[in-house]
Protein backbone atom coordinates (compact mmCIF):
# COMPACT_ATOMS: atom_id res chain seq x y z
CA UNK A 1 0.00 0.00 0.00
CA UNK A 2 2.90 2.39 0.63
CA UNK A 3 3.76 2.50 -3.10
CA UNK A 4 0.22 3.70 -3.80
CA UNK A 5 0.44 6.30 -1.02
CA UNK A 6 3.76 7.55 -2.43
CA UNK A 7 2.20 7.85 -5.87
CA UNK A 8 -0.86 9.72 -4.56
CA UNK A 9 1.46 12.12 -2.73
CA UNK A 10 2.94 13.13 -6.10
CA UNK A 11 -0.47 13.74 -7.72
CA UNK A 12 -1.65 17.36 -7.89
CA UNK A 13 -5.17 16.57 -6.73
CA UNK A 14 -3.81 15.24 -3.41
CA UNK A 15 -1.31 18.06 -2.84
CA UNK A 16 -0.57 18.70 0.87
CA UNK A 17 -2.45 15.63 2.09
CA UNK A 18 -1.07 14.08 5.26
CA UNK A 19 0.18 10.47 5.14
CA UNK A 20 -2.96 9.38 7.02
CA UNK A 21 -5.22 11.19 4.53
CA UNK A 22 -3.34 9.62 1.62
CA UNK A 23 -3.77 6.18 3.20
CA UNK A 24 -7.54 6.79 3.52
CA UNK A 25 -7.76 7.74 -0.16
CA UNK A 26 -5.56 4.80 -1.20
CA UNK A 27 -8.05 2.44 0.43
CA UNK A 28 -10.71 3.69 -2.02
CA UNK A 29 -8.63 3.23 -5.17
CA UNK A 30 -9.01 0.48 -7.71
CA UNK A 31 -6.41 0.09 -10.45
CA UNK A 32 -7.59 -0.51 -14.02
CA UNK A 33 -5.46 -1.09 -17.13
CA UNK A 34 -6.37 0.13 -20.64
CA UNK A 35 -4.72 -0.46 -24.01
CA UNK A 36 -4.08 2.23 -26.58
CA UNK A 37 -7.37 3.35 -28.13
CA UNK A 38 -9.55 1.96 -25.32
CA UNK A 39 -12.28 4.36 -24.21
CA UNK A 40 -12.16 5.02 -20.46
CA UNK A 41 -15.55 6.71 -20.65
CA UNK A 42 -17.58 8.17 -23.51
CA UNK A 43 -18.89 11.69 -23.82
CA UNK A 44 -22.41 12.12 -22.36
CA UNK A 45 -22.07 9.13 -20.01
CA UNK A 46 -22.82 9.29 -16.27
CA UNK A 47 -19.98 10.72 -14.18
CA UNK A 48 -19.37 8.74 -11.04
CA UNK A 49 -15.57 8.39 -10.76
CA UNK A 50 -12.38 10.39 -10.49
CA UNK A 51 -9.36 9.01 -12.38
CA UNK A 52 -5.64 9.47 -11.70
CA UNK A 53 -3.05 8.36 -14.26
CA UNK A 54 -0.46 6.00 -12.77
CA UNK A 55 1.22 5.06 -16.06
CA UNK A 56 0.62 5.97 -19.67
CA UNK A 57 -1.32 8.81 -21.22
CA UNK A 58 -4.96 9.72 -21.81
CA UNK A 59 -6.50 11.93 -24.48
CA UNK A 60 -9.58 13.99 -23.69
CA UNK A 61 -11.75 14.36 -26.80
CA UNK A 62 -14.91 16.24 -27.64
CA UNK A 63 -17.38 15.48 -30.38
CA UNK A 64 -16.86 18.20 -32.97
CA UNK A 65 -20.07 17.27 -34.79
CA UNK A 66 -18.38 18.14 -38.07
CA UNK A 67 -18.53 14.65 -39.57
CA UNK A 68 -20.31 11.33 -39.16
CA UNK A 69 -16.98 9.46 -39.29
CA UNK A 70 -16.34 8.30 -35.70
CA UNK A 71 -12.55 8.42 -36.14
CA UNK A 72 -12.50 12.03 -37.38
CA UNK A 73 -15.36 13.39 -35.28
CA UNK A 74 -13.60 13.45 -31.90
CA UNK A 75 -11.31 16.46 -31.54
CA UNK A 76 -8.55 16.33 -28.88
CA UNK A 77 -8.74 19.07 -26.25
CA UNK A 78 -6.18 17.75 -23.74
CA UNK A 79 -3.41 15.18 -23.45
CA UNK A 80 -2.86 14.01 -19.86
CA UNK A 81 0.12 12.22 -18.34
CA UNK A 82 1.26 10.44 -15.19
CA UNK A 83 0.00 12.02 -11.97
CA UNK A 84 -2.72 14.05 -13.64
CA UNK A 85 -6.38 13.52 -12.85
CA UNK A 86 -9.53 13.72 -14.92
CA UNK A 87 -13.22 13.18 -14.38
CA UNK A 88 -13.09 15.62 -11.49
CA UNK A 89 -16.44 17.18 -12.41
CA UNK A 90 -17.96 13.97 -11.03
CA UNK A 91 -16.98 15.26 -7.59
CA UNK A 92 -19.01 18.42 -8.12
CA UNK A 93 -22.10 16.89 -9.68
CA UNK A 94 -23.28 13.64 -11.15
CA UNK A 95 -24.13 15.11 -14.54
CA UNK A 96 -23.05 13.79 -17.90
CA UNK A 97 -19.43 13.70 -19.03
CA UNK A 98 -18.58 16.64 -21.28
CA UNK A 99 -15.88 14.72 -23.18
CA UNK A 100 -14.56 11.27 -24.03
CA UNK A 101 -11.45 9.95 -22.29
CA UNK A 102 -9.34 7.51 -24.32
CA UNK A 103 -6.08 5.76 -23.43
CA UNK A 104 -3.35 6.73 -25.87
CA UNK A 105 -0.67 4.25 -24.82
CA UNK A 106 -0.49 0.51 -24.30
CA UNK A 107 -0.82 -0.55 -20.65
CA UNK A 108 -2.22 2.76 -19.44
CA UNK A 109 -2.81 2.25 -15.71
CA UNK A 110 -5.42 4.36 -13.96
CA UNK A 111 -6.61 4.65 -10.40
CA UNK A 112 -10.38 4.79 -10.25
CA UNK A 113 -11.89 6.48 -7.20
CA UNK A 114 -15.68 6.20 -6.78
CA UNK A 115 -17.41 9.54 -6.23
CA UNK A 116 -19.75 8.35 -3.48
CA UNK A 117 -16.95 6.88 -1.37
CA UNK A 118 -14.70 9.91 -1.83
CA UNK A 119 -17.52 12.31 -0.91
CA UNK A 120 -18.27 10.22 2.20
CA UNK A 121 -14.58 10.43 3.13
CA UNK A 122 -14.70 14.23 2.69
CA UNK A 123 -17.76 14.48 4.92
CA UNK A 124 -16.20 12.25 7.58
CA UNK A 125 -12.88 14.12 7.54
CA UNK A 126 -13.64 17.81 6.81
CA UNK A 127 -9.96 18.83 6.67
CA UNK A 128 -9.34 16.20 3.99
CA UNK A 129 -12.46 17.39 2.17
CA UNK A 130 -11.30 21.01 2.32
CA UNK A 131 -7.87 20.14 0.91
CA UNK A 132 -9.35 18.01 -1.85
CA UNK A 133 -11.88 20.66 -2.90
CA UNK A 134 -9.23 23.39 -2.73
CA UNK A 135 -6.94 21.33 -4.98
CA UNK A 136 -9.86 20.55 -7.26
CA UNK A 137 -10.70 24.26 -7.57
CA UNK A 138 -7.06 25.09 -8.39
CA UNK A 139 -6.93 22.30 -11.01
CA UNK A 140 -10.18 23.39 -12.64
CA UNK A 141 -9.11 27.05 -12.61
CA UNK A 142 -5.92 26.13 -14.44
CA UNK A 143 -7.88 24.11 -17.00
CA UNK A 144 -10.29 27.01 -17.55
CA UNK A 145 -7.40 29.46 -18.02
CA UNK A 146 -5.72 27.15 -20.53
CA UNK A 147 -8.99 26.77 -22.42
CA UNK A 148 -9.48 30.53 -22.39
CA UNK A 149 -5.99 31.03 -23.84
CA UNK A 150 -6.66 28.49 -26.59
CA UNK A 151 -9.94 30.19 -27.51
CA UNK A 152 -8.25 33.61 -27.56
CA UNK A 153 -5.49 32.22 -29.75
CA UNK A 154 -8.04 30.82 -32.21
CA UNK A 155 -9.98 34.09 -32.30
CA UNK A 156 -6.98 36.41 -32.54
CA UNK A 157 -5.02 34.46 -35.12
CA UNK A 158 -7.90 33.48 -37.38
CA UNK A 159 -7.71 35.20 -40.78
CA UNK A 160 -9.88 38.29 -40.74
CA UNK A 161 -12.76 38.50 -43.20
CA UNK A 162 -12.99 41.95 -44.79
CA UNK A 163 -16.41 43.54 -44.87
CA UNK A 164 -17.71 44.85 -48.18
CA UNK A 165 -18.08 48.60 -48.21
Amino acid sequence: MSALVNFLKQSDIFYQFTPTQLELVANLCQEVVFNSGDVVFPENSASTELYVIVQGEVDILINSGLTDDLEERDAPVAHLRRGQSFGEIALVDEGLRSATARASEKDTRLLVIPRDKLIMLCETYPQLGYRLMNNLAADLAMKIRNTDLRIREQLLYRPQVKKNQ
